[in-house]
């Protein structure tokens, strides 16, 4: 039984791992550099295969083993389409104030813009993840950077805030892919602890993404307006595309792809589904992730407009609490993963999520009286903080409840995700823009949901996950 009272390690396809019937090395607990990074193959394993277009055939099958070699690469390249949310939402965010001024639309409709972005990436996640437990992975994320980067091309081109959100919704729809696929790989490749520590390795790579968006995003706004940002936000995506065709292998052999059609992919979801446990980590999950987004959607206005602050001292803000959100989430992979059950960190980072948003809700109802920006930053540091080990915690111990399909898993759990943080991301704004009353309460109810939820579904205290695994 693996960390955190969940299914049977999922036993790597090829290498060194194939024969022992070990997971990968990581899992032993060592706390050191190599800890956080894909085990190396065997050193008889098939030498490294070139990612070329198809990515199939024999080499496909021995692409995990390449993949571990070229360790670094791998990660970098995952972490990159990992951080494709948080580029596509945080470079944009300074600028909403501006774009409701140029396109005379009201708040609460350009914050549409964040939820059709969300929206879209939670049901593309619902297309690809099953699309690329058929074809592989590589094809199906190519074909969805491709059309990312047409869709954001547009958005610097929308001439009203109605054109915006639906190539907004376009762009999130093909950015699916990027978020999807990557937590398959690293399925592909891990499981246990090995997984965990993993994750936690790419929440400091994505991690930077929202710490350096918000400022290039403000910085962006001295020279050009917001559509400049769409602009950067352009080549950049079209620089990774180039990146993950000439870099990353294919990790999917053909021998584990399914053949079936939509019928089968329905059903694997179906399966998956009626894990108790998984639901429990799914939905947890989704919520923990509305209470994050209720603090993206809304922290522009509340910051500039409530506290007056600047573009430029929002973005530093916003930046300071991605740090907190990275080195959390390193201690939770370096420290914690392997020492301390994933169910009892996860269960600590809700508590802690519940009690910043109680003190945010305190201050804005003016419990306390007229309090600063400091405190308010303050309970936002801490709040997000502790998303460096709710999130990973919940991929983690869902995606071990799933030995197959793990494109399909992946797709549940960000489609959970995106479409509760849709959700989420319009009610905050329900008031207008002058207080941070619905802000604040978003954040409290959706954790202690995902509270609840963790609590009533995973039952973390049996030590043993409820029934059996998705899939044996």
């Amino acid at each position: 039984m693996s960390e955190g009272g969940t299914a049977e390690p999922h036993v790597p396809r090829t290498g060194a791992g194939a024969a022992t019937g070990q997971v990968p090395a990581q899992a032993a607990g060592a706390a050191s550099p190599a800890a956080t990074a894909p085990a190396p193959a065997a050193a008889d394993a098939a030498p490294p295969v070139p990612a070329g277009p198809a990515g199939s055939g024999a080499g496909a099958a021995s692409a995990p083993d390449a993949a571990r070699r070229t360790s670094l690469l791998v990660t970098l390249i995952l972490g990159g389409l990992t951080a494709t949310p948080p580029l596509a939402m945080d470079m944009y965010l300074p600028s909403l104030p501006e774009v409701t001024r140029s396109l005379h639309a009201p708040a609460a409709t350009v914050q549409l813009t964040l939820t059709a972005c969300l929206a879209g990436m939670a049901l593309g996640q619902l297309v690809v993840g099953p699309m690329s437990d058929r074809w592989g992975r590589r094809r199906p994320l190519l074909a969805g950077l491709a059309v990312y980067v047409l869709a954001t091309a547009l958005c610097a081109l929308a001439p009203n805030v109605e054109v915006l959100v639906a190539f907004r919704l376009a762009q999130g729809l093909a950015g699916a892919a990027g978020i999807v696929i990557a937590r398959a790989v690293v399925r592909d490749l891990y499981d246990g602890v090995a997984m965990a520590r993993f994750f936690s390795t790419l929440m400091l790579i994505s991690g930077v993404a929202p710490i350096v968006a918000p400022l290039i995003g403000g910085q962006i706004l001295r020279i050009t307006d917001w559509r400049g940002v769409f602009v950067v936000l352009t080549v950049v995506g079209a620089l990774l595309g180039a990146v993950v065709w000439t870099k990353l292998p294919e990790t999917l052999p053909p021998a584990d792809r399914h053949d079936g059609g939509v019928g089968q992919a329905l059903g694997g979801m179906r399966r998956l589904l009626a894990d108790r446990a998984f639901t429990g980590y799914m939905i947890a999950g989704g919520f923990a992730f509305a209470s994050l987004f209720a603090y993206i959607s809304a922290s522009p206005f509340v910051i500039q407009e409530i506290y007056g602050a600047s573009p430029q001292t929002f973005s530093l803000l916003f930046g300071l609490n991605s740090v907190g959100l990275v080195v959390v989430g390193q201690i939770n992979g370096k420290v914690l993963v392997g020492r301390v059950r994933l169910d009892r960190v996860l269960a600590v980072g809700l508590v802690v999520v519940i009690l910043a948003a109680t003190a945010l809700l305190l201050m804005a109802t003016g419990v306390f009286g007229t309090v600063g920006l400091a405190p308010v930053a303050a309970a936002l540091f801490v709040l997000m903080s502790a998303m460096g080990v709710t999130m990973p915690n919940t991929q983690a111990l869902a995606l071990m409840r799933t030995k197959h399909s793990a494109g399909a898993a992946s797709a549940l759990l960000g489609t959970t995700s995106f479409l509760v943080g849709a959700v989420a991301s319009p009610l905050v704004g329900v008031a207008g823009e002058h207080t941070a009353v619905p802000m604040a309460l978003v954040q409290l109810v959706a954790a202690v949901a995902a509270l609840a939820c963790f609590v009533g579904m995973c039952r973390p205290w049996n030590g043993a996950p409820a029934g059996k695994g998705a899939e044996s």
